[in-house]
This record gives C-alpha cells, structure tokens and sequence, in this order.
C-alpha cells in the first residue's frame, strides 16, 4: 500500500475570517474569562477584551493603515501582543511576528523586507534592548513610520487617536476581508541564507487553530496554559487561535518560559491543559519543585516542535495528568499542523508516533530524489495538501516554487514513515541525516534508543566529518543529577549488540545544556559546527 492519506471532511471548515470567528465567541461568552496575564495579575472578560481590541483597531486606522499593510510585532509574551494579534486580524492588516531573540541585523532584514509601516514592541526583555535596536536599524527602513513600545504611554497614546473614528469603523472594514486574504507573515529561522517570510492567510491559520484544538476536545469551561512564544505558530495559532474559536481562556504564565512559573501557574489557575516543545515539558519534569505543585487540573495539551522521545511522552500522561496529551506536527508553511494524535488513541500511537493526517488534509512519503510515493513503511520525504498550505514567501516566487510543487504539495524536508495504519513517524531531517560507509542512519533511532540508559536524561546525536567514512556519529548526552557522567566507551558498551555498529555514535560530549532556539528547539547545526571544531574534524 503507498504512504498516502487523506484527512476526514469533519468538522466543516471555518469560511469566515479571524475577527468575525473572535465576534462569535465574544456574543457566545461575553462575561466568561478570556485572557489571564499572571505577571501583571491582569484579567479580561471576552467582552473585555473584545473592547480593548476594538480601541486598538481604531488607533490604528486613526494611524493611517490600509488592509494589507504591514505591521509588526517584536515582543515576549504578554496580553499585548494578543490585543495586536487581533486588532490586526479586524482590519486586514498583516501582522509580521519578529523572533524576540533578533538582532540588528536580522530586525533590519525583516523590517525592510516586510516593508513595515508600523512596529509594535517592548522597551526592553531579558539582554535584550529593543528601544535601541529599533534606534540603530530604522533609518534603514524607509518603510518604518511608526513604532510604538506596548509597555510604555505609547500604547495610550495610539489608543487615544482611536476615539476620533466612528464606532462602526472596526466593523465596517471587517465586512471588506476576505478568507484567503494574507493576514500574517512569520520569518522561519533557515540554517542557510536568509529568512524565508511565510505568508499565511485567515483561512490557513484559523482552521488549523480550531481544528488542532478541537482534537483534543477544548472548550468553554477549558484553561489552556501557554508558555510556549507567541511569535511561533505554536502560540499564535495553535494556542490563541485555538483558544478563541472555542471559548477557551487563555493564561500566559509568563513573558518568557519559565518552568516552576508554567507549574505554579497551572496549579494556581486550575489549567485543564498546557502546551510546550519536548525541552520545556522535560525542564519541569525535572524541575526541583515538581512535586510540590498540584497538576490535577490537567487533562489535555500539545507536545510539538520537535521530536519527543517516549519516555517523556509517558512521563506526561503519569506525573502530571495529562490523559489526553496529543503530539502535532508541522511547520510554519503549513500554518502549522499537518498530523497529531487523537485523544483516544491507544499509549503506542500516542508515544510512538507524530499521529495521522489532519481533518481536510492529504499527506504522502516520497522518494526524495525520483519524487515517487514509496511504501507504506519505507522512509520519504514528508509532504502535504490542503486548505493549511501557506500563500508563499512573501515576495519570493522563486523560493516558494522550491517549496510547493505545481500540484500544491508542500515538501517539508522532513524524512518520515507511514505505517501500515497510517500513522506516521518523522525519521529525521533530510539534512540532518547521516551517511556513515554508504549507510544511512537517523540519528532519532539512536537517540531513542539512548533514552533508554537509566543515567541519561537528554540526548541529541549528529553527524560529524571523517576521512574513512564520510560521516561519524556524536552524541552530545545531559546526565541525570547525581550520575557519573558517560565517555565513548560507557556508550558502546550500552549499544553493544543492541545495535548496528554503524549506528553506534564514536563521539560522546556531556553537556549541561545544549543549544537552542527562542522556541526551545534543538540547534543541531551549531553542534555539528562546534563538534567539528573542538574534535578536530574540520
């Protein structure tokens, strides 16, 4: 049987836009609780927030932008950024989320390529100086009038304007949008060359958000905590998105990730459901006061981002509730969840697998050099169809015809297998993978299997030069606390006859920490890079 899958039809698709789906739920829960900001201890009713909403949208038309603009955000987490989120939304302006970890020169790209009218940012977050940033850049980015700091009078001040325009405004350029208007661009963070603008509609975001959300059942009387970066899919659209097609309230534990905050918030707000990547749910885990907080609430959550390894799955579903955990997966061209788990699958499907194809989605594995299906159970390239593929690159047709295919396939790069159920597994990167002798060898196994040593309690493996085979492995290895740590020789010693030589790593680095990005993922080429040189390989 080929490795293709077509998603249910059920539930409908959302046809609307963003801001007439956010009305709805406002009408449907005007007085429930919508959004809780812990740091600040501010809280808004929906009707509440769609009020302060509206007194943004109109700021910002009393500002002067058209639908299809550009504006921006560059921000940590906070009820602000929500606010833009949806003020934006309203009128048609496209929002451009900039990485809270840029710098002058990826602020200056983006800003320029954008051609930002307006930026929305905070003064300052962690070593980061934005009010600076934002002074040495701007006089390189014509298109730049208008910044305004979120934390300081500058927010009022915008707000203020707004009361010029007549009350029925917001909704009178509410009732022009389109769908499949662009409506957000996100930067994703490519290891070579520039960054690459996704540009997503309504109808992409949107519908991802609801239908994420809706397989695992949230609801009105649901709490989601989200410490995952609202710059990112995962918090835009997968969390607030998801939130906001279904009544469900929306806690932001704090600007930044934090692990005994997120636990303390989940306790103190009763939270029936948390989001993270695999790192941040493995740091509160392991946290030193993980079992003083009372996690009972939880029911229901995504783990997303990058690949989770299994004990971690199951660590979830034990130590802190979460029943109905889903793993999603996706990418930021596909708005951005293409397969996820479902609530009722069984503990194999749920911790062993990325789930199957989405509802209203076609999903297939492909031979990366000829472009043919492969088998069910043979590994392929990773691509997907439907209503969830972005509109392209902003202003790059050449870059978007590499991604997506004249028959609308998006090839994610992602190397997976489909099961004979269906279910998937994603394998590794297509780049990440390791030719070792003529072998190929993906280092998810070899991590996988390494979980399993009872003194390890993180691992990442890549691939470094050799002049014999081409490619060796390393594994870079996080010791549990109170271990003796492992050399090269303690890690072949525990593969030995479990494993095929070749993919017996014959580097070994014990770290503390490994390289990341703002969203928690794994920065594997910096270790390749690093590995390289401090071994001698280059």
């Amino acid at each position: 049987m080929e490795s293709y899958a077509a998603g249910e039809r059920e539930p409908a698709l959302l046809e609307g836009t963003i801001g007439a789906s956010f009305e709805r739920t406002v009408a449907a829960h005007r007085n429930a609780e919508a959004l809780v900001e812990v740091a600040s201890g501010r809280r808004w009713t929906w009707g509440e927030l769609d009020r302060d909403v509206d007194a943004l949208a109109r700021g910002l038309l009393a500002a002067g932008l058209q639908a299809g603009d550009r504006a921006g955000i560059w921000a940590p987490n906070c009820a602000e950024w929500t606010m833009v989120q949806y003020a934006t939304a309203k009128l048609g302006i496209v929002l451009v989320n900039l990485n809270p970890a840029y710098r002058t020169h990826e602020l200056a790209y983006a800003l320029d390529q954008s051609g930002l009218r307006l930026l929305f940012a905070a003064s300052s977050f962690k070593t980061s100086d934005y009010r600076a940033m934002i002074a040495e850049t701007r006089a390189g980015c014509p298109a730049l009038e208008r910044v305004v700091l979120v934390d300081t009078d500058d927010w009022a001040a915008l707000v203020a304007e707004g009361e010029s325009r007549p009350a029925g405004a917001v909704a009178e350029r509410m009732a022009g949008l389109d769908p499949g208007d662009p409506i957000n661009i996100q930067y994703t963070s490519g290891t070579t060359g520039r960054p690459k603008g996704a540009t997503l509609s309504h109808r992409n975001i949107l519908n991802n958000g609801f239908l994420t959300t809706e397989l695992i059942g949230l609801g009105p009387e649901d709490r989601l905590c989200i410490p995952v970066p609202f710059y990112h899919c995962f918090g835009m659209v997968m969390a607030n998105l998801g939130c906001t097609s279904h009544g469900t309230t929306m806690v932001i534990p704090a600007p930044g990730f934090d692990p005994e905050v997120t636990l303390r918030t989940i306790a103190a707000e009763r939270c029936t459901g948390v989001y993270g990547v695999p790192t941040m749910f493995i740091a509160m885990l392991n946290h030193p006061t993980f079992a003083e907080h009372d996690l009972s609430s939880l029911r229901t959550g995504i783990m997303a981002g990058s690949i989770c390894p299994v004990e971690v799955m199951r660590r979830c579903i034990t130590d802190m509730h979460l029943a109905e955990v889903s793993i999603a997966y996706g990418m930021t061209e596909t708005s951005p969840v293409s397969c996820q788990t479902r609530a009722d699958d069984d503990l194999d499907r749920r911790t062993a697998s990325i789930g199957r194809v989405h509802p209203h989605l076609e999903i297939k594995i492909v031979d990366p050099v000829s472009g043919e299906t492969v088998e069910r159970g043979a590994p392929g390239e990773f691509c997907t169809r439907g209503y969830s593929v972005m509109l392209g690159y902003w202003e790059d047709p050449e870059k978007t015809s590499e991604a997506i295919d004249a028959e609308g396939w998006m090839h994610t790069g992602d190397l997976a297998e489909m099961r004979e159920d269906g279910y998937c597994n994603i394998v590794g990167r297509i780049k990440d993978m390791v030719i070792r002798g003529g072998e190929n060898v993906y280092p998810r196994e070899v991590e996988e299997f390494l979980y399993a040593h009872p003194d390890i309690e993180d691992v990442q493996v890549i691939g470094v030069p050799d002049a014999t085979y081409g490619e060796e492995l390393c594994a870079w290895v996080r010791m549990r606390a109170g271990t003796t740590p492992l050399d090269a020789a303690g890690v072949r010693a525990f593969c030995a006859g479990k494993l095929s030589h070749y993919k017996i790593p014959r580097y070994v680095r014990v770290v503390e920490e490994f390289p990341l990005t703002v969203t928690g993922k794994v920065r594997k080429v910096e270790m390749r890079e690093r590995s390289t040189a401090e071994l001698g390989l280059g």
